[in-house]
């Protein structure tokens, strides 16, 4: 028997988890979505959503606009050590974002970068969490 870590677990994704999503089309990767649900045990929250969240998936594409708004909107429902995973496509898939673009944005949002993981065949994750939540986990 093979052992193999799940989507889920890369991401963090603990039961009963409450994770919101962004940024949803229709080149998000569904089986990504499916282990998320599955592992927290409920669907995942939409834009309108207004619960505090404890993760936070923001599908994000290179023509989706300014980043580092994004990022502040999505603080907002983010509990005080919840993450929020930025999702894009990988180098060479439409919508690839430069790493750099990225890592730019990151601090001027008032959050850092921890880790970055494949999260599927077409799309990378990047993992954001609040410089004090940072800090704390040393």
């Amino acid at each position: 028997m093979t052992s193999t870590v799940s989507i889920a677990d890369k991401l963090g994704i603990e039961p009963d988890a409450v994770v919101q999503e962004l940024g949803w089309g229709e080149d998000c990767d569904d089986e990504l979505r499916a282990a998320v649900e599955e592992r927290a045990g409920s669907g995942l929250l939409d834009e309108d959503a207004e619960e505090i969240v404890d993760v936070l998936l923001l599908w994000w594409r290179e023509s989706d606009g300014d980043l580092v708004d994004a990022l502040v909107e999505a603080v907002g429902p983010l509990a005080e050590n919840g993450v929020i995973w930025v999702l894009t496509p990988k180098s060479g898939r439409d919508g690839y974002v430069e790493p750099s673009d990225i890592a730019e944005a990151v601090p001027i949002a008032g959050l850092a970068q921890t880790t970055s993981v494949s999260v599927s065949a077409d799309w990378a994750g990047i993992r954001l969490v609040s410089p004090k939540t940072a800090k704390a986990k040393r």
